[in-house]
Formats: structure tokens, sequence, C-alpha cells
């Protein structure tokens, strides 16, 4: 069974999964050190080699700061299952649930260009404008029930995503977090070279791990462009890094 299949399968659930102990992809082992690796010569790792990065994150450090005192409470995280992410957020009380949005769309869109592809001739397939594909791929992701959770990790997906989806989408987030939940982001401020993967390393860090790029990034948003975008939010802060990123919080 594809992952779009179980995807599907699972989102007709009325109530949403945690990612511990059931998640809707397993989780990992826990995730390597980011220390670089070294020959036993001592020589530095071969340069096609991209080390992973630490960075300190004033966004997460808000996040946190802002979920403290919640308890027990939800929190979803659009990136791929990280077992150090988890556990941190566990630790401190709340129910993790997991959905790989990059990873899923590009199933979806893999499974109606082959569903296209496989059509007789003369016949009248679905319509694939950007927007249309956008409106079919929500109706089979992300379907918890309004105001499940008080907390959710956008990471830097929304630049790589169509704009058609990406204002659904954030329309979808928005439902889903409770008033007085919170989502953080991040922006890049200009195209990346390389795409990265994120995971919580503690309280005021974050590691970048590269990974395989499922899309090119489409575009850089303004910081206008990303207030419109979480407008139903009622505080919105951007956190500026040294490094060509931008943190948002958006409070709801």
């Amino acid at each position: 069974m594809s992952l779009f299949d179980k995807l599907r399968t699972g989102n007709d659930q009325n109530a949403p999964r945690p990612a511990v102990p059931s998640v809707r992809g397993r989780v990992g082992p826990g995730v390597a050190s980011s220390t670089p690796n070294v020959t036993k010569s001592g020589s530095a790792p071969s340069p096609s080699i991209v080390p992973r990065v630490s960075r300190l994150s004033n966004g997460l450090k808000e996040f946190l700061c802002h979920l403290d005192g919640i308890g027990r409470g939800h929190l979803l995280d659009l990136g791929p299952a990280r077992q150090t992410t988890i556990t941190f957020f566990i630790e401190r009380g709340f129910k993790v649930y997991t959905e790989d949005l990059l990873a899923t769309w590009k199933k979806f869109l893999d499974a109606e260009e082959k569903q296209w592809r496989e059509l007789p001739p003369g016949t009248v397939g679905l319509e694939m404008t950007q927007a249309a594909r956008a409106e079919r791929f929500l109706e089979s992701t992300l379907r918890y029930p309004e105001d499940t959770f008080d907390a959710v990790l956008v990471w830097d997906m929304l630049d790589y995503l169509d704009g058609d989806l990406v204002s659904r989408l954030v329309a979808r987030i928005t439902s889903l977090v409770r008033d007085g939940g919170v989502a953080f982001a991040i922006f890049h401020s200009r195209k990346p070279d390389t795409f990265h993967r994120y995971r919580v390393v503690d309280a005021q860090n974050l590691e970048l791990i590269p990974a395989p790029c499922p899309f090119a990034p489409q575009r850089v948003f303004q910081n206008r462009e990303i207030s419109d975008l979480f407008r139903r939010f009622r505080s919105t802060r951007t956190f500026v890094g040294r490094d060509q990123l931008r943190e948002g919080l958006f409070v709801k």
C-alpha cells in the first residue's frame, strides 16, 4: 500500500492519532549526533558531504514560552517524524501528531499523474489545474476536527508549495488551531541552495538536516504576504537570523 493510500485510509477516522506510540508513518530511531564525521586518520569529511547545522532559534524559544502552562495539549508536526522532536514535546505533556505534508503532496501528485496517463483515449479526466488539485488534496489529508491543536510546527514547507495550495493550506491550519493556540513557521529570505529538514535539539536550538528536496523553492515571501496569509491569527511576530532564515510565530 502506498503512503498516499495509507494517509487516505487513516484520514477517514474522525479522531486524530498521536505520533507515539502509533503514527501514520513509523517513528525512526533516535537521530544521530550532529558532530561531523571524522575518519580514523583525523581528516575532515568529504566536501560532498553536507554537514548538519545547529542554529539558535528565538522563534522556537517564544513558541515554547507560549505553550508553557498548557499541560496536556495537542501538537501537530507537519514535517517528517523525528524521534527527538516527538520525545521533546511528549516530555512536556503533549500528544504529538505527524503529517509530512511535502512527502504526502508529492505522492498525491504522482498518483494523479499516473491516473491521468492511464485514462483510455477520449475519456474526460480530472481537472488538473493547480487550484483543483489543491482542493482534492485537502479533501484527503489533514482531516482533523476544527480546534484540535494547541500548536502546529509548519517549518518552511510553504516556500516549496504552489500558491493555490499555500492559501488553502494556511486556511486549513488556521481552522485546526484552537483560540489561544500558536503556529511556528520558517521562511527563507532568498531561495535556498540546500533543502533541510528540521528537528528540535533543545528549548533554544534547532538542527537543520540536509535532505533530498521533493520540490524546487517556489517563492520568497515578503513580510506583508506572510501577515496576509496568517491574517486570522491575532498576533504575528517575525525573528530574523543571520543565516537568511526568518521565523514566524502566529498566535490565534
